[in-house]
């Protein structure tokens, strides 16, 4: 299978690079300057598995004429729409569309824009960044993709995609429940990202004050009655495995959003906090804890534009 990666950031430059590696038929969708830099000192990983780099192919979107197999979108979701006008010529009639993009919104925009009938849902755990040299920077030790059919059917399809990313350094799962684990992984990064940004802290910095794993768990009990009442309560392994992430003591865990902000980046508030909270509503879902995270974070978002302009 041809996939075309689009972007070479944390999430596309990580999957990427790794199915380069083990031999995958692998372009990224980049930018002039990201292509430049690529060239000169090829895609860079930082991993706890191992440090590693390869020389990607690339494309940038005026050359961008043919159709893929696999479309692999990992870009963040202000960057969706001007993504999508740049790999529509990549998408044909039987194009794979696997976005991995945090929260839920971006499904009803592909969808919209390309059918139902490319669009996968999806989902990536892995914490990674670029560092300022342009490297991949794997944080943890955690790299799963998982996704399968919006329906839940397991289609050749899908058990084929499996079988093309189970490379190593990939730990690949196709599920007949994506919807349900995109709304845990909600869940999870709604937390993550709430009450980090809130705190401008780690877990493990805010499990050391009063009330710091009180506060964590009233923002998860809030996202995950969202959650129920849409229809997605939240099983008891992910409860479990939750409960576990939020109680590491010295966990040095804290959310991309958070990075963003430490580094005076735009973030995808609204994409997460801001549209959980707005299901929220519709459904009578008091969250205020929720909705003081999403005001922080838009005070935030306020300033940093005042200051851009």
């Amino acid at each position: 299978m041809r996939v075309l990666v689009i972007g070479a950031g944390a999430l596309g430059g990580y999957y990427g690079a790794r199915l380069v590696r083990a031999g995958g038929d692998v372009t990224f969708l980049v930018r002039a300057a990201r292509a430049e830099q690529l060239r000169r000192n090829g895609l860079q990983v930082v991993s706890p598995h191992g440090d590693f780099a390869v020389q990607p192919k690339m494309v940038l979107a005026n050359d961008l004429k043919e159709p893929f197999d696999v479309v692999l979108v990992g870009v963040k979701s202000y960057s969706l729409d001007d993504a999508m006008t740049q790999f529509a010529p990549a998408v044909g009639a039987s194009t794979m569309i696997l976005p991995v993009l945090n929260g839920l919104k971006h499904i009803d925009a592909l969808i919209a824009r390309f059918g139902a009938g490319c669009v996968l849902g999806g989902l990536a755990n892995v914490s990674a960044g670029l560092d300022p040299e342009g490297r991949v920077v794997q944080f943890m030790a955690n790299q799963t993709i998982v996704f399968g059919e919006i329906d839940g059917s397991l289609s050749e399809r899908v058990l084929a995609l499996e079988t093309l990313l189970n490379v190593p350094g990939i730990d690949v799962r196709a599920s007949e429940a994506i919807m349900q684990d995109m709304w845990e992984k909600f869940v999870q990064l709604s937390t993550l990202a709430g009450i980090t940004c809130l705190m401008r802290a780690s877990i493990g910095d805010i499990l050391a004050v009063p009330n710091g794993e009180q506060s964590i768990f009233r923002l998860f009990a809030e996202c995950c009655a969202i959650a129920t009442a849409s229809g997605f309560e939240p099983r008891a392994p992910f409860i479990e495995f939750d409960r576990k992430l939020f109680t590491t003591l010295d966990s040095p865990l804290k959310a991309s959003m958070l990075r963003d902000i430490e580094r005076g980046s735009i973030t995808e508030a609204e994409h997460i906090l801001g549209d959980m909270a707005n299901r929220a509503r519709k459904l009578g879902i008091e969250t205020p804890l929720l909705d003081l995270a999403r005001a922080h974070v838009a005070v935030y978002e306020v300033g940093r534009s005042r200051v851009a302009s």
